[in-house]
């Protein structure tokens, strides 16, 4: 069974900074791009930032220069996210496509993290 974890979300204020990480397990034999997704109360879930197996980067035009994406390990990415603002308040997803052991490639995503931005 393959899983995929979030973990780092937080109440953090304005201007500040936070890392979100997620790492996949279980019978994995190979995962293909990683990304986070975030949705805000409302609206639909839209794409932050993917990072291919080569290290190829793709930021939301919102994010960049705030966010950098990075990948560890083949099964572990991270968001580290600067100079915060209240809009980027939403519960953060990770995606990963996979090929798991016995099965099929397909997309993974994790439960989501809440990051909020408020004074």
């Amino acid at each position: 069974q393959v899983q995929v974890v979030e973990s780092g979300g937080g109440l953090v204020q304005p201007g500040g900074s936070l890392r979100l990480s997620c790492a996949a397990s279980g019978s994995i034999f190979r995962i293909n791009d990683m990304g986070w997704y975030r949705q805000a109360p409302g609206k639909q879930r839209e794409l932050v930032a993917d990072i291919t197996t080569t290290g190829r980067t793709n930021y939301a035009d919102s994010v960049k220069g705030r966010f950098t994406i990075s990948r560890d390990n083949a099964k572990k990415v991270y968001l580290q996210m600067n100079s915060l603002k209240p809009e980027d308040t939403a519960v953060y997803y990770c995606y990963a496509e996979i090929y798991p052991i016995g099965g099929s490639t397909r997309g993974y995503w994790g439960q989501g993290t809440q990051v909020t931005v408020s004074s």
